[in-house]
């Protein structure tokens, strides 16, 4: 395939902005601005969320809840009357049946307006009243004649929308963007070969059909997002984010990385010191890492694995050979929980190695805080465990050769770029080491990690019991009580987690603090302890050794230790008001228990009645351990926003790909980002700039 592509903007003409449409003023701009409309063409990719089907009349006969559609009919009766509250009524028929109109807010005209015998076009969702089929607050007109205006031609979109701008607004503005259109069409991008290949309609065909599809047109594969025109934009949409991750990692591998090679059998030593034997995907993981890490470029791999299989291990003996080397390993988490569990654990491991180990988050005392300042300048601290506060300005490295950055969702991806951004004074950058114990699916990984290369350590450590998960009604919690009495009776230690009540760390540790009080009353001869966000984090840890050393057999806790927390001889997890929790937390909290030779269960209580979406997600859970499986699940359940954390960030807010649907499109994607890269690099910014806009910018380093 050897077709040209053209410029990302055919002329040198500025795109006009949107302020050219009469009636744009300054305070409308500012409104569509937050929409990301601030040119004429953003109008045209201002695409409908939904389309409305006004191209025909529906005889009020034939009438069933939940449609929505357009009626005619003539006004019976129109009345104010006072119940629960002030409301207008007004009753219409056209012979076949009828159907009430019901309105909570009007003024003194409306109700003048819909006088006996006035004929009304109305469009809205019916459904089922006390009396019959009625419309809340429909949209109508009043006809003058027995024939009215002709029904509309086309679907009717609905678009996304911010306050101050209603739907009939943003049509009229899109009608004036589509009118420029064939005066001044936006560059088609995607060589023709592609388009041919897949099928796909020019750029300027399918923005006019997915603004204003004929009737007639499948409303089925448009609400579905199947339409050609539709998947012609939504694979120039997915073309522009693995574009951007691409460009995002030819920035960071443009700069130099320290060739990190260990020499004096520092990486061995710590092997052989381990109590335990790395499975065969541990070492295979590691050695992809140390590979990547004798380069000269940085290093930029993705480490995923399901909860227990070993990730912290690898990081470490990752950490022992940039030491070795003579450079600094900063270890980044995103709790205080789980940076002391990872500085505990390293210091234990490397500490009797000779290698220096130092603790840095944000609730350190000033002096604390400037102790390990000077030693991380000063080079004495080879391992830096910590949280956000690492990257930090006032944070300096003397070498730092190595970025580790655990469960890396908890991260948007400014975080994880400014931590690589404390390079050498010689101006070299630390590889990067990301790791996830949420696996990601396939289709993410193609997708949102195309910065990254991959690699999954598959296999748990041998000699793990089994974790069974059974689903329990809240009502039967007398059972769910002796079975922890039982379990902590014959020597097993339990958790219980708390209900997330919402985004509230005070109500959630109140909710904690009362269940230990009643589970301490209920359970008299089991010792109970509580941990939970607000604690301070001596107070937290106290409390956790206490429970490793078997002094707390039931641990009251909130979704704290949902990572890094491991006792081995704790074989019970409950989890309260599990239906309020989502798939991937539900799994890491699971993976508290199990970590050691005995079997294990996990009982999700959950207040019935479940819907669909809970039901399904315990379903899954009961029926499988594999995080996988569970990750994809979660993708259909959740969106990749919610999957990834990076909702907040304002990468991956697809407006018209969805990665689950159009997946299969990905390897073509691929395919095609290789040739822009290769040979066409002047059209990369105008696809860019078409999707992404101001959001490329978390791309710059």
């Amino acid at each position: 395939m050897t077709d040209s592509i053209p410029p990302a903007e055919p002329s040198a003409v500025a795109p006009e902005p949107v302020t050219v449409i009469p009636g744009v003023g300054p305070a409308m701009a500012d409104r569509l601005r937050r929409l990301g409309v601030s040119t004429v063409q953003d109008l045209l990719f201002l695409l409908p969320i939904r389309y409305e089907d006004r191209t025909r009349l529906v005889e009020l006969g034939a009438l069933r809840p939940g449609m929505r559609i357009t009626v005619e009919g003539r006004v019976d009766l129109t009345e104010v009357v006072f119940r629960r509250r002030r409301m207008m009524l007004c009753s219409i028929s056209d012979g076949t049946g009828s159907l009430l109109l019901r309105f909570f807010h009007f003024s003194r005209s409306q109700t003048e307006g819909l006088k006996r015998g006035t004929r009304l076009r109305c469009f809205g969702e019916v459904r089922q009243g006390v009396s019959g089929m009625e419309m809340v607050h429909p949209e109508y007109r009043r006809l003058a004649s027995d024939s009215g205006p002709p029904l509309e031609d086309t679907y009717t979109p609905v678009y996304p929308s911010t306050e101050g701008l209603q739907q009939g607004r943003i049509r009229r503005l899109v009608d004036q963007a589509l009118l420029r259109l064939s005066a001044d069409p936006p560059a088609d991008l995607l060589p023709k070969s592609v388009r041919d290949q897949l099928e796909f309609p020019p750029l300027v065909d399918a923005l006019g059909y997915v603004h204003r599809p004929p009737a007639g047109a499948s409303l089925e594969l448009l609400e579905d997002g199947r339409h050609p025109a539709q998947r012609r934009l939504a694979f120039e949409e997915l073309l522009a984010h693995h574009l951007s991750l691409r460009l995002l990692r030819g920035r960071i591998r443009s700069h130099r990385a320290p060739r990190l090679r260990g020499g004096s059998g520092l990486l061995e030593r710590f092997l052989d010191a381990l109590p335990f034997e790395l499975t065969g995907a541990q070492n295979r993981v590691l050695q992809d890492i140390l590979a990547d890490m004798s380069e000269d470029k940085p290093m930029l791999r993705l480490v995923q694995g399901d909860v227990g299989s070993g990730k912290t291990v690898v990081a470490a003996a990752a950490a022992v050979v940039a030491a070795d080397a003579g450079f600094q390993a900063a270890v980044m988490a995103p709790t205080e929980l789980l940076a002391e569990q990872h500085f505990r654990t390293l210091e234990n491991w490397l500490s009797p190695l000779g290698v220096g180990v130092t603790w840095l988050t944000g609730r350190l005392t000033a002096k604390a805080r400037r102790k390990a300042l000077e030693e991380i300048a000063g080079g004495q601290a080879s391992v830096i465990v910590g949280t956000h506060a690492l990257f930090q300005a006032g944070v300096e490295f003397a070498r730092l050769g190595l970025a580790v950055i655990d469960e890396q969702h908890r991260f948007g991806v400014h975080q994880r770029l400014a931590l690589t951004e404390k390079g050498g004074a010689d101006g070299t950058r630390p590889h990067q080491l990301v790791m996830t114990a949420t696996p990601i699916p396939r289709t993410l990984a193609m997708s949102s990690y195309a910065d990254l290369d991959t690699s999954s350590i598959d296999e748990l450590p041998p000699g793990r019991g089994t974790v069974t998960t059974v689903v329990v009604p809240a009502p039967r919690r007398a059972e769910v009580l002796e079975r922890v009495r039982l379990a902590c009776e014959s020597g097993k230690q339990a958790y219980w987690v708390c209900p997330l009540i919402e985004e509230s760390d005070v109500l959630q540790c109140q909710a904690a603090e009362e269940t230990a009080a009643a589970l301490a009353a209920s359970l008299p001869d089991v010792s109970v302890g509580l941990v939970h966000g607000r604690m301070k984090a001596p107070e937290k840890q106290a409390v956790m050794d206490r429970f490793k050393a078997g002094e707390i057999q039931l641990l009251v806790a909130t979704t704290v230790i949902e990572v890094g927390v491991d006792v081995p001889n704790a074989s019970l997890m409950i989890i309260e008001n599990s239906e309020r929790m989502g798939l991937a937390q539900l799994h890491q909290l699971r993976g508290r228990v199990g970590r050691g030779s005995a079997d294990s269960s996990c009982v999700m209580m959950y207040e019935p009645p479940l819907n669909n979406s809970a039901e399904r997600r315990l379903r899954v859970l009961r029926e499988t351990n594999d995080g996988f499986r569970i990750a994809e699940e979660d993708l259909h359940l959740r969106g990749p926003g919610e999957v990834l954390g990076t909702r907040q960030t304002g990468v991956m807010q697809m407006r018209v790909a969805d990665l689950m649907r159009d997946r299969g499109m990905l390897p073509e994607v691929r395919a095609v980002a290789d040739r822009l890269l290769s040979s066409h690099a002047d059209s990369i910014a105008g696809i860019l700039g078409r999707w992404i806009g101001d959001a490329a910018r978390y791309g710059q380093v």
